[in-house]
């Protein structure tokens, strides 16, 4: 199949782009250099440089390559950035998800997985945990409700195009590394707890800052379902194989339970056998004490589940990558 991937040079894209070219498919990437990395772009994939939100270039593309399938990852996605510039968000995370559906159906392109959020859910009351699909989505800020509209886009698209098909895909913690070590998790700023304790490891960072240790959980801190990015990847190759004219999919990924942030901490510890500094913090607002996921749907419409499961060998893989690579590719051009 020829799959085009956007936002392929980031870091849950490159390794949909590897997983892709592996299980022998073609791929190109379209990225607008913003927030990825060139060299994350490996094995003579072509890459587009050029912004989705021009759906005449991107026809171009979809034509050209002869493409069947498209794998949406490009979106910005620091929930603080989307409140203070909302506008930013709804038009790189909606308003080009959309030029890009238009540039699709102009060439006949039917199948698309996307690239969606727990974030949709917003705040979840606890008896909804852990979250289903059929939990409410009522998103707390621009962030998830831009991932929201297209979700909403793309199923009125579904029902009303018979020979389109797609996969809304609602990750819950992306972490962890490909297991050859050739590509990781590279964000400038970095705002993802696990890289940023192990950046502590490194000593590229002072300290790890807990933000609340009063929850209402066990240790007193956030609770979050953390899963290893290639079985996230897993999951869009099964749901793209699985796509027919029609047909829809929504789906959560996770791996069905929660480790605190005390618990990551400590897993750290262990993976890289350094001491982590630790400082206590205030709550972040809109923090949610306890968001994991119910993977069944998923599980049991296409026997997926998580083949990586335990903590420490998640940590363990971001690990091995950072440590080789303690600079992130940052010296270089970023691309998206």
């Amino acid at each position: 199949m020829n799959v085009l991937v956007t936002g392929g040079a980031g870091y849950i894209g490159s390794h949909a782009v590897k997983s892709l070219r592996l299980a022998g498919h073609r791929v190109v990437v379209v990225d607008n250099l913003s927030r990825g990395f060139r060299a994350a772009v490996t094995g003579g994939v072509p890459l587009v440089v050029h912004e989705l939100g021009d759906w005449e270039h991107i026809r171009r593309v979809l034509h050209g390559n002869r493409i069947d399938c498209v794998m949406h990852f490009a979106a910005k996605a620091y929930v603080g950035e989307s409140v203070d510039d909302p506008l930013t968000y709804y038009r790189n995370n909606t308003a080009h998800a959309l030029e890009l559906l238009y540039a699709m159906r102009l060439t006949g392109v039917q199948r698309f997985v996307f690239s969606s959020t727990c974030a949709t859910y917003g705040e979840p009351s606890p008896e909804h945990i852990p979250i289903n699909e059929q939990c409410p989505q009522q998103p707390i800020n621009p962030y998830g409700w831009s991932k929201f509209f297209v979700e909403r886009i793309l199923l009125d698209h579904c029902r009303a195009t018979p020979d389109f098909s797609c996969a809304i895909l609602r990750y819950f913690n992306v972490a962890g590394a490909d297991r050859e070590g050739e590509i990781g998790e590279a964000h400038d700023p970095e705002t993802h707890l696990i890289p940023i304790i192990l950046e502590a490891a490194l000593g590229l960072r002072p300290h790890v800052e807990i933000f609340g240790t009063d929850y209402p959980t066990p240790d007193g801190t956030c609770i979050r379902d953390y899963i290893h990015v290639e079985d996230l990847i897993d999951a869009h190759l099964l749901c793209m194989n699985a796509l027919a004219p029609g047909r829809s999919f929504v789906y959560n990924l996770g791996i069905g339970k929660g480790h605190s942030v005390r618990e990551i901490i400590d897993s750290a510890q262990r993976v890289t056998g350094k001491k982590i500094k630790v400082v206590q913090g205030p709550r972040r607002p809109g923090d949610p004490p306890c968001l994991f996921a119910d993977p069944a749907r998923i599980q049991h419409e296409l026997g997926w589940s998580a083949k990586v499961a335990d903590i420490d060998a998640i940590i363990d893989s971001a690990w091995q990558w950072l440590s080789r690579h303690p600079r992130r590719c940052t010296e270089q051009h970023p691309v998206d």
